[in-house]
């Protein structure tokens, strides 16, 4: 037929001269289908051109091969990776993923969720503008099938969850500040609506009373919503008279490491020679920039991976689980003694 999209089951049927049940069973799948008849069919449908009805099939097998992901910004370069591993081990898997993001906003990010759970994904992984937001937590409930969080706690909710150990990082580069003989530290990072921040707030505070020293002598705690925050809070922090200014940022995150660079370009101040830094996330861009930056790394790639799996696994009938990722210390040229500290 010269037109193949007009080709139906029916007429492979009658090709095969079989039952429009047998092409059906065969077309499916099925495992009760002799090889004689399923090379009978094949065959017809590669002469007449005919290509299964993708929406047709998954209606009558009660799934899409759709997965739905959220993310508050699909531009941030974490998430591009995240996504990139997610799609690597799915694809594979012959499911196709379909990302939206929810903005700053949850009651957006419900309507999101709402969107695919209609579009009948298969599942939804989920990084949430908020884990302390009740709107998203009734749209997860509201959703029937796997759900895996990405970094992101739900206590009471049937959810899977790959989580980083942001606490750890954070811990090991605090405390190689404090070896330093840096006391003022600043803590730039995001809001603490979500678990890495924290985490890594947990992880910054332990490492002062670790070494005996009260967490209240580092120079603040800031939270940050955007690169602008974050920028206009370093500028204010460098400002500060000598004997109160920090001696060291840690950026808790791609937009507080943004606005600290920015800032610190702005009022000519270098990293490592005038200020101690660590940034969470090593970023591309970062790995060429010099002075290199010492940085707390987390592999999104494999995280994205993780994720897929974790996936894979519920769809095939496991038991929701949490997954706990490492992340890494890495000291490299930005991060010196304290002014003044013995070397």
């Amino acid at each position: 037929m010269s037109n193949s999209g007009s080709v139906t089951i029916h007429d492979v049927a009658r090709r095969a001269n079989v039952a429009v049940s047998s092409v059906s069973r065969v077309l499916s799948n099925h495992p009760d289908v002799s090889i004689k008849m399923k090379t009978k069919v094949e065959a017809a449908a590669r002469e007449l051109g005919y290509s299964p009805d993708p929406v047709a099939q998954s209606l009558r097998r009660g799934t899409t091969n759709l997965v739905g992901l959220v993310v508050r910004d699909y531009a941030n370069p974490f998430f591009a990776e995240v996504i990139s591993g997610i799609e690597e081990v799915l694809t594979e898997a012959g499911y196709t993923l379909i990302v939206t993001s929810s903005g700053r906003e949850a009651t957006q990010e419900t309507e999101r969720i709402t969107m695919l759970r209609q579009r009948r994904v298969d599942a939804l992984i989920l990084a949430t503008v908020s884990d302390k937001s009740t709107s998203t937590r009734k749209a997860i409930s509201a959703f029937k099938k796997p759900v895996v969080l990405l970094d992101r706690e739900f206590p009471r909710l049937s959810t899977a969850s790959i989580l980083l150990d942001h606490a750890s990082g954070l811990q090991a580069g605090t405390t190689d500040l404090l070896s330093k003989g840096h006391r003022r530290i600043a803590l730039i990072t995001g809001t603490p609506d979500i678990r890495p921040t924290r985490e890594r707030v947990r992880g910054f505070e332990q490492a002062y009373r670790d070494a005996g020293i009260d967490p209240a002598e580092a120079t603040e705690i800031a939270v940050v919503f955007s690169a602008s925050f974050a920028h206009e809070k370093a500028v204010e922090l460098l400002r500060l008279p000598v004997r109160r200014r920090p001696t060291a940022f840690i950026a808790g995150g791609v937009q507080a490491t943004i606005g600290i660079l920015e800032a610190m370009s702005e009022l000519g101040i270098r990293a490592g020679d005038d200020v101690s830094l660590i940034v969470c996330d090593d970023l591309p861009w970062l790995r060429v920039m010099r002075p290199q930056i010492s940085s707390v790394s987390r592999d999104a790639v494999d995280m994205g991976r993780a994720a897929a799996d974790m996936v894979l696994s519920l769809l095939g009938g496991s038991t929701p689980s949490s997954v706990m990722l490492p992340t890494t210390y890495h000291v490299r040229e930005t991060t010196q003694f304290a002014p003044g500290s013995r070397r």
